[in-house]
C-alpha cells in the first residue's frame, strides 16, 4: 500500500463516529418524549403545590397496576438471559405502593381504586411485549425504575413538603435495599451496553422506549381529566 493511500484509510477511521454507547443513545433519542412526559400539567401542578394530596393517592393508584404488570413480567422473565441481568429484588415496587396505598385510602384501598383507560392500555402494552418480546419489556423496565431511583427522589421531597405526606405514604420512593443508587444506575446502564444487539434492535427498543414515556403521559393526562 502507497503512503498517500494508507494516509488515506487513516484519515477515513479518523473522521468515521465511533457509535455511542447504548444507554447513551437511549437516553438521547427519547428526550424529548421524556421532558414531555414529565411537562405533563397534572406532574407540573402536582411539583408545585398546585395540585391535592388526592391527586397523588389517584396517581399512586394508578402505578398500583402498572407496577403489577411490570412486576409480574419482570418475574416470568428473570431466568431470561436479556432481562434477567436488569430484573432485581431491590428495584421491586409493589409492596411499597400496596403500603402506601393502605395508609393512605385504608384497608379497603384494593375495593377502592380503578384503572384509568390509560392506565389499562399501559398495562396491557407491558403484558404483551413481556409474553412475546424481553427486548421491549426491557425499554419498559429501563423508563421505570431508573426514573424512579433519579427524579423520583426529587418528587418524594416534593409530595412531603407540600401536601404534608408522611413517610408512610411515601414508601413507593423509598429503596432501602440500595444503599448507593448512582452506582447501582451506573450498573444498569453498563449492562444495556454490554448487550449485544443489532442496529435495528436498537433502535426497536428505543423506540419501545418512547412508547413507554407516551403512555406515562397519557396517565397523566387522564389524572388530570
Amino acid at each position: 500500500m502507497s503512503e498517500s493511500a494508507e494516509q488515506a484509510g487513516t484519515a477515513a477511521r479518523t473522521l468515521r463516529p465511533e457509535p455511542i454507547p447504548f444507554s447513551q443513545a437511549l437516553r438521547e433519542r427519547t428526550r424529548a418524549v421524556h421532558e414531555r412526559s414529565e411537562g405533563a400539567l397534572f406532574m407540573q401542578d402536582l411539583m408545585a403545590g398546585r395540585g391535592s394530596r388526592d391527586d397523588y393517592i389517584r396517581l399512586l393508584a394508578q402505578y398500583w397496576f402498572i407496577y403489577g404488570a411490570l412486576e409480574e413480567a419482570g418475574s416470568a422473565l428473570s431466568d431470561d438471559p436479556v432481562v434477567a441481568p436488569f430484573v432485581a429484588d431491590e428495584l421491586t415496587r409493589l409492596p411499597a405502593i400496596e403500603a402506601d396505598l393502605a395508609f393512605l385510602i385504608g384497608a379497603d384501598w384494593r375495593d377502592r381504586i380503578e384503572a384509568l383507560p390509560s392506565t389499562s392500555r399501559y398495562a396491557a402494552r407491558i403484558r404483551e411485549v413481556g409474553a412475546t418480546w424481553p427486548e421491549g419489556f426491557v425499554a419498559h423496565h429501563y423508563t421505570r425504575y431508573l426514573g424512579d431511583l433519579s427524579g423520583g427522589q426529587i418528587v418524594r421531597t416534593l409530595l412531603h413538603r407540600h401536601y404534608d405526606l408522611e413517610a408512610e405514604a411515601l414508601a413507593f420512593y423509598r429503596f432501602d435495599r440500595i444503599d448507593k443508587p448512582k452506582v447501582f444506575k451506573d450498573h444498569y446502564r453498563e449492562a444495556l451496553d454490554a448487550i449485544d444487539w443489532t442496529e435495528e434492535q436498537r433502535d426497536r427498543v428505543i423506540a419501545e422506549a418512547a412508547v413507554a414515556f407516551e403512555f406515562n403521559a397519557g396517565l397523566f393526562d387522564d389524572a388530570a381529566a
